[in-house]
């Protein structure tokens, strides 16, 4: 395939729209996990509620279940007649002048239409209990279906599963949900002069940074990523590992190798074993991203410099990923005044680092990280953000409003 043949130096949101098509055509399968297993996954089908929540009029309180205009004017006395405690429907009924003692959660009697709080009752004498102020209908009362009718979509698909759906779905006695399968996530590093954390450098050597960088930010998204051994600068054993990797993973992500020079062998590759999607985007960092598929797999080459692997794995990486899984809710970026000033003077999407923090006015305010080259690692390790400047060159005085994207540390 020549370079002809595909999109070369594109626009940032011509790159989101490829790998949107090319990840619904790839779109993963759907399969059943328990909810303990659905934490952060990306949910396959609407959710209809076949039963109302709540299911019955109940208690929202300890208490006593009354009819309220037997206490409309306020100070009175009802007849105890009996107890309701949760769990079990006695189907008891209330009588003009009677009272229940009753528990959160529990049934409410026929004839009652109201709660009245243990606190705001005088202790028990004999069998009747004295109330010391006025009492509405509805007070205290959970009535049936009013947070979830029969028949309600509770749940749309595509949405990803936070702690709260997954508790809504176990109220409706859901002990499984459809969900699309994970992406599963191979991670290379390439380079003769990577050396893992812990050994000893030699002269021209470096340590392995991307390998715990991308894992973790993989990690941090839900995924369980595979790190196979770092790449040497050989073609036929680059070619030869990810071709193994393309049969047993959805996604293959490398870091490095994927530029013009004489030890890039990734574009090649890819033209001549596989498919390129596009390679090279109008981004900074990160332009020489290359994105394509070996076999099965969809590879995204990320380039070899550290902040670079952090911009166009949140930025491209996730988005990818996210598509596979049928997300449709967008990640999120917010609106913040810049605490300081930064000269942009390239032509191309940037995304620098910087720290986000509320203002005093319930504002966000962001202070740019003048360290905005693509190998200062210590810049991002002391940013909460991304900072994204549009297109063209241009002077971004204190004030001015800008898009952020939270790295989701704090």
């Amino acid at each position: 395939m020549s370079t002809a043949a595909f999109p070369t130096r594109i626009g940032f949101d011509e790159a989101a729209r490829i790998l949107d098509e090319v990840a619904a055509g790839a779109r993963l399968p759907v399969e059943r996990q328990p909810l303990s297993r659905c934490l952060g996954a990306v949910l396959a089908e609407d959710v209809i509620a076949t039963l109302a929540l709540p299911a019955f009029d109940n208690a929202a309180m300890d208490g006593f279940a009354v009819r309220a205009q037997d206490l409309a004017a306020g100070q009175g006395s009802l007849a105890l007649v009996g107890e309701q405690f949760a769990g079990l429907d006695l189907a008891r009924m209330l009588a003009p002048g009677q009272c229940l003692r009753i528990t959160t959660g529990a049934p409410l009697p026929a004839g009652a239409d109201a709660v009245v709080m243990k606190e705001d009752t005088q202790p028990v004498e004999g069998d009747r209990v004295r109330f010391g102020r006025p009492v509405r209908a509805g007070q205290h009362v959970r009535y049936a279906a009013e947070d979830v009718a029969l028949g309600d979509t509770v749940l749309q698909a595509g949405a990803v599963l936070a702690p709260a759906a997954l508790g809504l779905a176990a109220a409706l006695g859901l002990p499984t949900l459809p969900i699309h399968r994970r992406p599963t996530v191979a991670v290379f590093t390439t380079g003769d002069e990577l050396v893992p954390a812990g050994q000893v450098l030699q002269p021209g050597q470096i340590h392995d940074s991307n390998r715990v960088l991308l894992q973790t930010l993989l990690i941090a998204d839900g995924f369980e990523p595979v790190a196979w051994p770092v790449l040497p600068d050989d073609p036929a054993r680059i070619t030869a590992a990810l071709r193994d990797a393309a049969f047993s993973f959805d996604v293959i992500i490398t870091c490095g190798g994927v530029s013009a020079g004489e030890k890039d062998h990734l574009p090649a590759l890819l033209r001549e074993a596989g498919e390129v999607h596009f390679w090279k985007v109008r981004m900074r960092p990160g332009m020489p991203l290359l994105a394509g598929r070996l076999g099965g797999a969809q590879l995204l080459c990320l380039p070899g410099n550290p902040v670079s692997v952090l911009a166009t794995y949140l930025m491209l990486g996730r988005r990818l990923l996210d598509g596979l899984q049928g997300r449709r809710a967008a990640r999120p970026r917010w609106q913040a005044r810049l605490a300081g000033e930064f000269d942009k003077r390239h032509d191309r999407l940037e995304f620098l680092r910087g720290q986000l923090q509320a203002d005093g006015d319930g504002g966000l305010r962001v202070l740019p990280n003048p360290a905005d080259g693509s190998h200062r690692l210590r810049a991002v390790a002391q940013s909460n953000a991304l900072i994204v400047l549009p297109e063209g060159p241009r002077r971004f005085g204190v004030g001015d409003l800008v898009e952020v994207v939270p790295l989701g540390r704090d």
